[in-house]
């Protein structure tokens, strides 16, 4: 399709930022078929036609990876290598979140209650669950278990679609888009409150704080889950390969279970910097 043909892996982890305008650019078409075609269930079929786009470029960079540890390279050049693929799909997870967060700021609010309808009651279910809206140190548990159950979901349908993680992936990019643009939105509604209008600066402003108060944990949460579907997936590939119980598959074996590991201490990381961090600048 038109869209595979942009940019190749190898060149995609050599310049990574490029994938950030591709998710841009996914997005957009997306949004765009959503509510042209499907205004009434767009909120799911923008997730669906986002994935669509991401797929080639996901599984090719997966079968790339894992035809990197069938190799004998050592453990510390494979990681180095899987970092790559790992900064090319946070590149694209953040040009999504990017473009979900602009349309949401700048859409007149019907159009935002028909395109991101699924998104906002999911973050209205997860604040639910923390009493009061705050979190508590008590809370670090129950985040980290919620965290942990999606980084699960991305190693099961890694493992069993090969890149299915890219739908959980994309769904959750969706959900901060929105919950970034909501924040904006609310700060930007604060100031015209206070000051009768809206200036650049202010805008500026509102964008920055939305950004930190999801990036500060966000970025180790969304790279735990990640690196899990880069394990599923090469695991998976291998699987499709008819590697199954040669040495070579002893190799990714053993190479994806490291990145598990990896991935839970990230996700943990992340979890203690939303309990303990992210609190002390955004009450």
């Amino acid at each position: 399709m038109v869209l595979e043909s942009l940019i190749t892996p190898l060149c995609a982890e050599e310049r990574p930022w490029q994938m950030f305008f591709l998710g841009i650019l996914f997005s957009l078409v997306g949004v765009g078929f959503s509510i042209w075609v499907f205004e009434g269930q767009s909120s799911l079929v923008m997730v669906f036609l986002i994935v669509m786009a991401s797929t080639p470029i996901v599984f090719n960079t997966m079968k790339l990876e894992e035809k990197k540890d069938e190799l004998e390279y050592k453990e510390t050049y494979l990681l180095k290598e899987h970092a790559k693929a790992l900064s090319l799909f946070m590149f694209l997870f953040a040009g999504i979140v990017f473009t979900c967060a602009a349309v949401y700021v700048f859409s007149p609010q019907e159009k935002i209650d028909a395109l991101f309808s699924v998104q906002t009651q999911a973050i209205m279910d997860v604040n639910s669950r923390v009493s009061g809206n705050v979190i508590t140190p008590d809370a670090l548990p129950l985040i980290f278990l919620n965290n942990l159950k999606v980084l699960i979901f991305c190693i099961l349908f890694a493992f069993v679609y090969g890149v299915g993680a890219i739908f959980i992936l994309v769904w959750n990019a969706t959900v901060i888009g929105v919950a970034l643009g909501d924040f904006i939105r609310s700060q930007l509604g604060s100031f015209s409150a206070v000051l009768g209008y809206t200036s650049v600066s202010h805008y500026f402003e509102a964008i920055s704080l939305g950004v930190l108060r999801y990036a500060t944990h966000g970025v180790f949460e969304i790279l735990a889950y990640f690196i899990a579907g880069l394990a599923g997936g090469i695991i998976s590939i291998s699987v499709v390969r008819h590697n199954f119980g040669t040495t070579k598959f002893d190799k990714v074996l053993l190479d994806s279970t490291g990145l598990l590991i990896i991935s839970l201490v990230v996700l943990f990381i992340g979890a203690v910097i939303e309990v303990y961090i992210t609190p002390l600048f955004f009450v």
